[in-house]
């Protein structure tokens, strides 16, 4: 349970710290994020060459879903944090979860769902206001 609080207080401190900088491009910033965490785990699996391939595997995944995420649609961005939640819980179930530090899955999947959800929020937001006049296009 500890490690889910921790989960949601790092994600809202991300949120928060990044909605309070205003003059930076939001929607780069949450696709480095999602390009880090992905890379975390070949961080931690390197010392056993299947898993680290996979691991490295997944990393370039969602990459290339915060690239498209910037460059093409904001909803691979959005996906590309949904599915690194799932991804969280599902490592234990087929890797070495051993590798990792403790209560992990749970702790990054909470980040990952939270961000997701107000990435999906933000994305929706936006949409409201462009059918109103004057309304900006930028979705963050």
């Amino acid at each position: 349970m500890n490690a889910a609080i921790i989960g949601i207080s790092t994600g809202l401190l991300t949120i928060l710290t990044f909605s309070i900088l205003k003059h930076i491009d939001k929607a780069v910033i949450y696709a480095l994020i999602l390009s880090g965490i992905g890379f975390l785990y070949v961080g931690f699996t390197w010392t056993d060459t299947p898993t680290f391939i996979i691991t490295a595997v997944q990393a370039l995944f969602f990459v290339a879903l915060a690239y498209y995420g910037v460059k093409k649609s904001f909803y691979y961005l959005i996906a590309g944090y949904f599915l690194h939640g799932i991804w969280d819980l599902g490592y234990d179930l087929y890797l070495q979860s051993s590798l990792l530090p403790p209560h992990y899955d749970l702790f990054c999947f909470t980040v990952d769902f939270l961000i997701g959800f107000y990435l999906l929020f933000i994305k929706y937001r936006a949409g409201r206001k462009v059918n109103n006049p004057g309304a900006s296009d930028s979705v963050l």
